[in-house]
């Protein structure tokens, strides 16, 4: 049996990236059973790469009654959809093996990993009192992606004078405004910037400088987008909703570093659900975005843990 369910989760605080805002995270949690055991799954559609709720609901419907994890992934596309049900299927084969997810997918055991914070796009004063709250996390990164963002820039970095900063411009930038901030990126001590421009008018960057990393996320779905990558990203930003699943995403982990390319692993703005097989590719990434339930006003039973340390591994009780 696969079950697909919609559910809405209310944030702590409006959300804001280049494209918009948003209040609630709505989230399809993916159920499979079989011989007694259940497995769980979640995703979050995005509008971006042309997923809805209805649509993505519909596709997983269309599976039937079951499938097994090498069949999904050449009866769906990567995308949200079929992450959720190859994350469920890998719960439900642990849950039924009696042992944990890494040790069925040959991995190390894994251990907690140091996550960015996200800090939506706002008004200048607004980011510097968001950045001076959270000045004590070692890592935040800062949404950005409009021609106005020199004033962001400055105010976080003044909100946060010693944390490591990161910024994600979803797109935003052109060529020329890229081009004029990546010296004040530098001098602000941010460490990589991720997807400046938008997909289709990426091509520059590969005749452009490129003083600090450049990280691929619209960019950069599965092992097929890494050939028109190369030469003009020096990272890739793997998510499982963007990969299709955990299965996919560690082959694409694999293929990137084979290639060249550093590693970071983010997430959608979703559950401790989503985040949780998230956490096992993360184990040994250049960088780590799991912030997701933090964002959250409320999480599922058994959430994962975030500490001083970062976030840990999920609990069998919430997967895996």
């Amino acid at each position: 049996m696969i079950r697909v369910d919609a559910e809405r989760f209310r944030l702590g605080q409006a959300f804001t990236i280049s494209r918009g805002s948003k209040t609630e995270a709505v989230v399809l949690r993916v159920t499979v059973e079989r011989d007694g055991f259940r497995g769980y799954g979640e995703c979050v559609p995005y509008a971006r790469y042309g997923e809805s709720v209805a649509g993505v609901m519909a596709d997983i419907a269309g599976l039937g009654e079951w499938i097994g994890r090498a069949e999904l992934q050449a009866a769906m596309g990567p995308g949200a959809g079929r992450n959720a049900v190859d994350c469920a299927l890998w719960d439900w084969a642990a849950k039924r093996a009696g042992r944990r997810v890494w040790e069925l997918a040959g991995l190390e055991a894994p251990g907690a990993v140091m996550t960015a914070y996200t800090l939506s796009l706002d008004a200048p004063e607004a980011m510097e009192a968001a950045a001076r709250a959270n000045a004590g996390r070692p890592l935040l990164k800062i949404k950005l992606g409009t021609p106005e963002d020199m004033g962001r820039l400055e105010a976080v970095r003044r909100g946060a004078p010693k944390a490591r900063l990161v910024v994600d411009a979803n797109e935003g930038w052109t060529a020329e405004i890229y081009a004029d901030l990546a010296p004040h990126l530098l001098r602000l001590g941010v460490e990589l910037v991720e997807q400046p421009l938008p997909v289709g008018a990426d091509e520059v960057l590969a005749h452009m400088a490129r003083p600090l990393p450049v990280c691929a996320d619209e960019s950069c779905h599965d092992r097929a987008s890494l050939v028109g990558l190369k030469g003009r990203y020096d990272m890739v930003n793997i998510k499982l909703d963007k990969a299709g699943g955990l299965t996919e995403a560690l082959a694409l982990r694999d293929a990137a570093l084979s290639q060249g390319f550093g590693v970071m692993v983010g997430c959608m703005v979703g559950t401790s659900l989503a985040m949780a097989p998230a956490v096992l590719l993360a184990q040994g990434a250049a960088l780590t975005d799991l912030d997701g339930p933090l964002l959250l006003a409320e999480d599922r039973a058994n959430p994962l843990r975030y500490d001083s340390q970062g976030v840990h591994p999920p609990e069998a009780a919430l997967w895996g």
